[in-house]
């Protein structure tokens, strides 16, 4: 294979296209993430002519893998004008397979200067780090009681308080609020105690810094960076599990600073008990502490969190009077009852669609924007699929929900899920009201107009309706 061949205006050569996909990954990837996980990675031959990635740990290895593999091939079909595969394999099993001494086409495409984990104090009092986002604090955080009291402890957590727990672990699904609850720890503890220092970390930045540490030889130094740290704050704990030299890291450190009294923080998809995966004794060290797990919002807290969504985008405008119909917000809140983030998304969406002009949006409108959104990747619910889970919910058969039957027991099923049929489905009223017996688009509008009034001041009826959306949407 020549090293200096042409085609097309480009070099062929395998040094010189995996330089330039270097160049584009790096751009799309960040220059930190580029360099913790390709910046010591070799391009090499081996016996049979086959290009390979050599990754220096197996670790590098799987993270690439997992995360990035198809569009390095991608970048690397593209560059390459002889379209040549490419394959990815860690130090130890390239070297297994075809020598130490096989040649080395590309290598150290970036400097490979382990990252900064060290928190930057600022004029305020507060602390930058990379991750650490400056809205997520207490004063944004919108309290029910889903959430009231992960939001005490922090709280607690933030204010050092003596005979607090350690350590402390918020657990939830996405998007419950464990990442905002984090982010406000570090900010209010390093607010009120500037001369501690608070340390914030994703798991996936804590590999990939203890990844590079061992790469270059620097492990006392990542070491000494986190165990001087009086608050250590690692988000997404769970993205280790698995990774065992990084959980064995971890272990050490979470131990030499409960040892030393320092305080320890973490987030978690899930209770320690499901981490299946994770170290036996870090989970159980994990388990040992306080464990805080976070509920989804209920209606309430939906609706406070969008009104104070919709003021923060306001002052961002210029426009702090900000405001938009009740029956939209409503139907935010109760469309997107399995993520406040993805909620906000939408929020974002609308405003981003009409500005100020929000004040004025219908329901139809909001709907009509948000539609081409809510369809990609989501599971398609139709009204027969409403029927059945509400009759199986409220003990009924489909075919009461069709009937003419109007006994409170089945009326109210029979509303619950026209509601439903308007939340959850893109079909016009007339359509609905055909699909339940023939009836008239004025029943169904009565029906979803009726339900609005019941939820105000009927807990188990708000409850029935969110279990059956969560349920219909898998």
């Amino acid at each position: 294979m020549a090293g200096t061949d042409r085609i097309s205006g480009y070099d062929a050569a395998p040094g010189a296209v995996w330089t330039q996909a270097c160049a584009t990954l790096k751009g799309e990837m960040g220059a930190d993430t580029f360099g913790s996980w390709l910046g010591q990675a070799s391009l090499r031959q081996d016996r049979d002519g086959a290009l390979v990635l050599v990754t220096p740990t197996g670790i590098a290895r799987d993270w690439i893998r997992n995360n990035a593999w198809r569009r390095i091939q991608e970048v690397w079909r593209a560059k390459d004008p002889e379209k040549r595969g490419l394959m990815l394999k860690s130090r130890v099993e390239f070297e297994q397979a075809a020598g130490p001494e096989a040649a080395i086409l590309a290598a150290d495409p970036v400097s490979s200067d382990v990252p900064e984990i060290a928190p930057a104090r600022k004029t305020d009092g507060s602390v930058s780090q990379p991750g650490l986002q400056e809205r997520l604090t207490f004063s944004t955080f919108v309290t029910g009681p889903a959430n009231e009291f992960a939001h005490a402890v922090a709280r607690r957590v933030a204010s050092w308080s003596d005979g607090h727990f350690n350590p402390v672990l918020f657990h939830s699904s996405y998007g419950f609020g464990k990442t905002h609850l984090l982010n406000a720890i570090a900010h209010e503890a390093a607010r009120s105690k500037p001369d501690r220092k608070v340390v914030y970390l994703t798991a996936e930045r804590f590999l990939s810094t203890f990844v590079r540490a061992v790469q270059d030889r620097q492990t006392a130094a990542f070491k000494e960076s986190l165990r001087d740290a009086d608050l250590l704050l690692i988000d997404d704990v769970h993205f280790i599990a698995g990774k065992q030299s990084t959980q064995e890291e971890l272990f050490h450190t979470l131990t030499t600073l409960m040892e030393e009294g320092r305080r320890v923080v973490f987030s978690s998809d899930r209770a320690p008990v499901a981490l299946v995966e994770m170290d036996a004794r870090l989970r159980s060290h994990l388990q040992a502490g306080l464990v805080c797990g976070i509920e989804p919002a209920d209606r309430t807290l939906r609706l406070g969190i969008l009104e104070m969504k919709l003021a923060s985008l306001g002052r961002s405008m210029g426009a702090p009077n900000l405001t938009a119909r009740g029956d939209v917000l409503q139907f935010l809140a109760d469309r997107f009852t399995d993520s406040v983030r993805e909620m906000e998304g939408a929020m974002n969406t609308l405003v981003a669609r009409t500005g100020a002009g929000i004040s004025e949006l219908t329901l139809d409108e909001a709907q009509a924007i948000l539609r081409p959104h809510l369809r990609g990747g989501e599971k398609r619910i139709t009204v027969d699929d409403i029927q059945k889970a509400t009759s199986e919910h409220f003990g009924l058969k489909q075919s009461d929900l069709i009937s003419e039957r109007r006994n409170r027991s089945i009326a109210r099923p029979r509303q619950a899920a026209m509601w439903l049929c308007k939340q959850l489905t893109t079909r016009s009223l007339p359509d609905i009201g055909r699909r339940f017996g023939g009836r008239d688009h004025t029943t169904v509008l009565h029906a979803v107009r009726r339900i609005e009034e019941l939820k105000q001041g009927d807990p188990q009826l708000t409850r029935d309706l969110e279990t059956l959306a969560r349920k219909l949407r898998g």
